[in-house]
């Protein structure tokens, strides 16, 4: 893959397959909790909910490995009367006590949406939604990423007490309204890397685990 490939894709498993062997299971991980909250509204029951909560507080090193691992079994045993089972194995991706299986999420993620156009009557618009679901996605793994052709280098000295708790209050409170904010404060620090700044400036979603907030945490 090149790197104006990266930049354009939009079919998550290429960008997948071009990560493995550099990529964290925290940042899979974190992956497969991203297309479970994508489809949130339709997870309607308590335990698939709470199977991905536990799967991101495990990645914070906040639910023990027991903990990850009683989810994990919760979701397997769980046979859904209408037949949803796509439900299911979203949530037991993301949960799995093995490496996360960040293909399975995003198919699984993508698929839901597109059942739930069907059910609706839109039929061949259920399809649609699934690409367009997979472009949000390839969307998340450049937040989650970054362009790992233009590996980035923090300079201590931007690292000021205003910078560092600004970016822990975004990742703890998913408040990534304030990036911008962020971005003027790293100016202030002496920081121009244009990467960093535009990123922190560009409008779209951003999660837990963007790149650029990680790094300036220190998180793999």
């Amino acid at each position: 893959m090149t790197e104006q490939e990266w930049l354009e894709c939009a079919d998550p498993q290429k960008m997948l397959e071009f990560l493995q062997g550099q990529a964290s299971d925290r940042k899979l991980r974190l992956f497969a909790v991203a297309c479970g909250r994508r489809v949130w509204p339709l997870l309607d029951s308590q335990w698939s909910r709470h199977a991905i909560e536990v799967a991101e507080r495990y990645v914070e090193g906040h639910a023990r490995r027991e903990e990850l691992q009683h989810a994990c079994l919760e979701t397997d045993g769980r046979m859904l009367p209408n037949g949803d089972n796509d439900l299911r194995c979203l949530t037991g991706f993301a949960v799995s006590d093995d490496p996360p299986d960040p293909f399975g999420a995003y198919r699984r993620a993508a698929a839901l949406v597109a059942q739930r156009r069907r059910r609706r009557g839109r039929g061949m618009w259920g399809e649609k939604a699934a690409r367009q679901e997979y472009a949000v996605q390839c969307g998340l793994l450049r937040d989650i990423f970054g362009n790992p052709f233009r590996p980035i280098t923090i300079d201590a000295a931007w690292l000021t007490s205003t910078v560092v708790s600004l970016a822990q209050a975004i990742y703890n409170e998913r408040a990534f309204d304030r990036l911008p904010i962020l971005a003027d404060a790293l100016e202030d620090a002496g920081c121009d890397n244009a990467d960093i700044l535009n990123h922190c400036r560009q409008p779209g979603e951003h999660i837990r685990g963007c790149w650029c907030v990680d790094l300036l945490l220190g998180k793999q």
